[in-house]
């Protein structure tokens, strides 16, 4: 059998930029309130899995409903509304028994024991960010800038603001904050259901980036609101409106200028909301709870940190509101805490040299957090469970090396179990809480191109410290013969890229196949080290980064197979500044580099991530100058492609404009691609065409 297999696998053709597999679709799964079911959306329909009873059923097709919906009409500017907002495409109502669905810019209700549905809206107007209340007699939406709650037996809707503006938004998030904060939305439901509180967003003070659309006969101007560093923020409050309208009461939490509203909770009880709220450049945040009846706020705990401090989803009210969860990484990881109300000094229920990445699930009943952690190693992601109190070992509940992404069931008696390695594509199974499988969900499904195996590297930096690389050996590898190097590279803050899960059969694969050696490295301040590693590249981007990608550059020179005379480097966004910071300041090391929409200069880019990392520009002026590539451009060497979206809504063209222009100065030769798309990666029928440019760029030039 393992002759069979192996003549099989070595039947597979060489993957291809033409024949370069689409991901096996994974889509997410919504459980309903009972934990017993869980609902996804694929092939234009709504399909339902019974756990106890392992099958599977159709509970909608989506078609009929779209053409019963309003189209909305053709927008003649471009709405950059950020993709990390949540627009959920459809919810379970608490009992089950219905699904709010958004489809078209219209709402529907699925009653699911009948599966007969009901349109709820039929406007031109589109209904964005729709929520069913607790108890699924209402639905609050916004259109354009106001908020609107709508009952479902009357179908009466109610705006609930009325002040909505281009500049003034109600339950409406900016470009920025769900970007850089992570925050999904802008209103939430009292468990009561008699009341939504909601952020309101000044935005009249921020910078506006004049995009612009050249793609038709005349230019068409597209301005986005993007704050960048130094220059204000939307000034957001947060405020509670009743579901029946009325005036909304706002809380009274502090001035809003220069601050950071990250998170809000309802608490059990309705009567009062937990907030989270940074200081600017974010190394002091501070949780606090409002009372919605008369605005008045408290502090419960703050957290201080040298550097910054990470925003995170771990707060759970618990014990009826008197307690709750809190995720911290003041001891320099990120672990998990158990506070009362009351009292400012939490207990610690995760502690050690590794940290909690995700809370899965809480068991009131008995007393226990379901967490992912990197306490295996930082290379995996492993599920776990722990009492409260945390005077019992965490207990490792996933089989299996490699990385484990986990969707609980609400009451945590089941879990879905997503699991891959480096060399085993992602499986899907299903399993009681105590880890006992109960059934394959969907089986790994092996590209049918050959993927050549990647190998984790362990090398010493050269003061010691232990950094973790992946490796993929060219077709054909022979250790007698010397093959070029691509670097590829992100390196930044909040992105690991080298972990125990599966690559797929993606562009690395296709230059391996043509005789490269690929080579990634993770280097301090990237993610799943903990604080302190992160923390290092603090007030001066690139140059740690780079001294650590050097050391690993320094140990393929040792191997004997590399050919240290052709090096090149490849990164995206944060990897595409990493490609030209090191082409400018290592320029002896690096033959060629491809630069992906690359910050070139952080004051170009956006206010919360950029003072978060490197401070006020006005505060750290030579911080902002070392950390940029435009400061040594003129020792670039290297032959250089530079890449990017002349309407990228993240890192705008005007950095690679102002690379090309310091290049220009310089007298240096390089080479530039500009794609017309209005994000920040290359997608659809372009990308082919420019992994087809990159492959020639590297062929010409190693």
């Amino acid at each position: 059998m393992l002759v069979a297999i192996a003549g099989l696998a070595a039947e597979k053709k060489p993957v291809t930029i033409q024949n370069m597999p689409v991901p096996v679709h994974m889509p997410a799964i919504a459980w309903a309130p009972d934990g017993k079911r869980f609902a996804w959306i694929e092939e234009k329909a709504i399909s339902q899995y019974d756990v106890a009873s392992k099958k599977k059923k159709q509970l909608l097709a989506l078609g009929p409903l779209s053409e019963k919906a309003v189209k909305p009409p053709k927008q003649e500017s471009v709405d950059w509304q950020n993709r990390r907002v949540s627009e959920q495409s459809f919810q379970w109502s608490s009992t089950g028994e219905e699904m709010l669905i958004s489809l078209d810019g219209d709402l529907f209700l699925l009653h699911t024991d009948t599966l007969k549905w009901e349109q709820l809206t039929a406007t031109p107007e589109v209904e964005r960010d729709p929520k069913l209340s607790p108890d699924g007699r209402f639905v609050s939406f916004r259109r354009e800038h106001d908020l609107y709650s709508l009952e479902v037996a009357s179908k009466k809707v109610t705006r609930l603001t009325t002040d909505g503006s281009a500049t003034l938004w109600n339950g409406e998030l900016d470009w920025v904050y769900p970007e850089e904060l992570n925050l999904s939305t802008a209103h939430w439901w009292s468990p009561d259901s008699g009341q939504i509180a909601y952020l309101q967003f000044d935005v009249g003070h921020e910078s506006v980036f004049p995009q612009v659309d050249l793609l038709s006969w005349r230019a068409l101007a597209e301005p986005e609101r993007f704050p960048q560093p130094g220059t204000p923020n939307a000034d957001v409050r947060l405020g509670v409106v009743a579901v029946e309208g009325g005036p909304t009461r706002w809380m009274d939490i502090g001035e809003a200028r220069d601050h950071l509203l990250a998170r809000v909770n309802w608490a059990p009880d309705s009567r009062a909301l937990a907030y989270q709220r940074l200081n600017r450049i974010q190394n002091r945040l501070d949780l606090g709870l409002a009372d919605v009846r008369t605005g008045v706020a408290r502090v419960l705990l703050t957290e201080k940190d040298s550097y910054w401090v990470n925003v995170n989803d771990d707060f759970r009210f618990l014990n009826k509101g008197k307690q709750f969860l809190w995720g911290s990484e003041r001891d320099g990881y990120h672990h998990l805490y158990l506070c009362a109300v009351d009292d400012k000094h939490p207990s610690q229920i995760t502690k050690g040299d590794w940290e909690v990445t995700q809370v899965a699930g809480v068991n009131e009943e008995t007393h226990e957090v379901f967490f992912v952690s990197t306490e295996q190693s930082p290379l995996e992601r492993q599920l776990y469970r722990v009492r409260l109190d945390g005077k019992q070992k965490p207990q490792r509940l996933s089989g299996g090396a490699g990385t484990h992404s986990i969707s609980m069931s609400p009451a945590t008696q089941y879990y879905m179990d997503t699991a891959s390695t480096l060399a085993t594509p992602p499986r899907r199974t299903l399993h009681e809480s105590d880890g006992s499988q109960i059934a394959v969900y969907q089986e790994a499904t092996p590209p049918d191109v050959e993927v050549l195996p990647a190998e984790i590297v362990k090398i010493k930096a050269t003061d010691g410290v232990q950094l973790f690389a992946r490796m993929i050996k060219p077709a054909g590898f022979s250790p007698d013969k010397k093959y070029p190097v691509i670097v590829m590279v992100y390196g930044g803050p909040g992105v690991q890229t080298v972990h125990d899960s599966w690559g797929g059969a993606g562009f690395d694969q296709v230059l391996a196949q043509k005789g490269y050696l690929i080579w990634q490295l993770d280097n301090r301040g990237s993610a799943g080290r903990g604080h302190t590693w992160e923390s290092e590249i603090y007030h001066e981007t690139g140059a740690h980064e780079l001294n650590d990608q050097l050391d690993g550059i320094r140990y393929l020179g040792t191997l004997g197979f590399a050919d240290m005379t052709r090096v090149g480097i490849s990164g995206w966004s944060y990897g595409g500044y990493m490609t030209l910071y090191a082409l400018a300041n290592a320029p002896g090391t690096f033959k060629a580099g491809i630069a992906g929409a690359p910050v070139t200069d952080w004051r170009n880019y956006d206010s919360i991530y950029t003072e978060r990392y490197m401070g006020l520009p006005e505060e750290n002026p030579e911080g902002y100058k070392r950390s940029s590539p435009l400061t040594n451009a003129g020792e670039i060497k290297a032959r250089l492609l530079i890449l990017h979206n002349i309407e990228d809504d993240n890192v705008h063209f005007q950095n690679s404009v102002q690379m090309a222009n310091a290049l220009e100065r310089e007298g240096r030769q390089f080479q530039m691609i500009v794609y017309p798309q209005k994000s920040h990666g290359v997608g659809g029928p372009l990308r082919k065409q420019m992994e087809q440019a990159m492959l020639d760029f590297f062929e010409k030039a190693l």
